[in-house]
C-alpha cells in the first residue's frame, strides 16, 4: 500500500507543543516502533532543525534517524531508505532539495521506497515535493510555480492560510494554467493519501482547512480534528 501524508504546515518544527499530526503519522505504520527518517535537505540539514526532530520524536515510541546529503552517514543509501517505516521531509527550499534529490537519485530512491510500503511525509518543501506541481518561495521574493517529482497528481500549496500571499497567488496561477488544479492546505492540515486517492484529511487545529483548487474557484474538503477522539491510544 503506498501512502503519503502531505502536511500544509505543523508537526514537531511549527506546532512543539501540539503532537497531533506526527502521532497520526506514526500510527500509520502499524507497528510498536516503526523506524522513522527525517530528511532536512530543504533546510540545508540545518542542525537546529534535526536537533528539533530528535527533540521531539526521541520521546515517542518510534526509532528515530536522519539523512543528511551533506554529511552522509551510509555510502549505501538505498538500503537505508528501503529499511525505513517512515520517511519524514522538513520544509525550507523546495526547488534545492529537487536538485540535489535528483543529484543524489534520491528521489528514485524515494519512488521504490514508496511503492514498498515505505509512508512518505512531510511539511512545506516537504509536502510539495511529492505532487507534479506546487507554488514555491524557493526564488526569493515572491512565489513561483514549480515542477515536482509527481508522485502525486495535480499541484499542491502549502501555508494556504499561514502566509498571506499564498491563496490569491495560488488561485491566479490555476486560473491562468501556470498550474494544474490541485489540493491547498492550511496550516495543521495533512493530506493522507492511498496510491493516488486522499483516504482523509486531517487537522491539528479546530479551524484547519483544506481545498480542491481549480480553474475559476475552489471547494472546501472535510476535515477530522484530530483533537475530537484519542487517536493515541484507541
Amino acid at each position: 500500500m503506498r501512502q503519503i501524508i502531505a502536511m500544509g504546515g505543523g508537526g514537531f518544527s511549527m506546532e512543539p507543543d501540539n503532537p497531533l499530526l506526527d502521532h497520526y503519522i506514526l500510527k500509520q505504520a502499524n507497528k510498536a516502533r516503526p523506524k522513522i527518517c527525517f530528511i532536512p535537505t530543504a533546510s540545508g540539514d540545518a542542525d537546529s532543525y534535526i536537533d528539533k526532530f530528535y527533540d521531539f520524536f526521541n520521546q515517542q515510541d518510534c526509532e528515530p534517524s536522519h539523512l543528511s546529503l551533506f554529511k552522509p552517514h551510509t555510502r549505501n543509501i538505498e538500503a537505508f531508505v528501503l529499511q525505513q517505516d517512515i520517511i519524514y521531509v522538513g520544509g525550507g527550499n523546495t526547488k534545492n532539495l529537487l536538485v540535489l534529490w535528483k543529484e543524489w537519485k534520491l528521489d528514485r530512491l524515494l519512488r521504490k521506497a514508496w511503492e514498498q510500503g515505505v509512508i512518505l511525509a512531510g511539511l512545506s518543501a516537504g509536502s510539495i515535493c511529492w505532487y507534479e506541481q506546487g507554488v514555491t518561495d524557493s526564488y526569493g521574493d515572491k512565489l513561483e510555480p514549480l515542477d515536482a517529482l509527481g508522485f502525486l497528481p495535480g499541484s499542491h500549496c502549502p501555508h494556504y492560510d499561514g502566509e498571506a500571499e499564498r491563496r490569491p497567488t495560488y488561485r491566479q496561477f490555476v486560473d491562468r494554467g501556470a498550474l494544474q488544479s490541485g489540493i491547498a492546505a492550511d496550516d495543521g492540515a495533512a493530506i493522507h493519501y492511498i496510491d493516488h486517492d486522499i483516504k482523509k484529511i486531517v487537522s491539528s487545529r479546530p479551524a484547519a482547512k483544506a481545498y480542491r483548487v481549480y480553474k475559476g474557484g475552489e471547494k472546501e474538503l472535510m476535515v477530522e480534528y484530530l483533537g475530537e477522539r484519542n487517536l493515541l491510544n484507541p
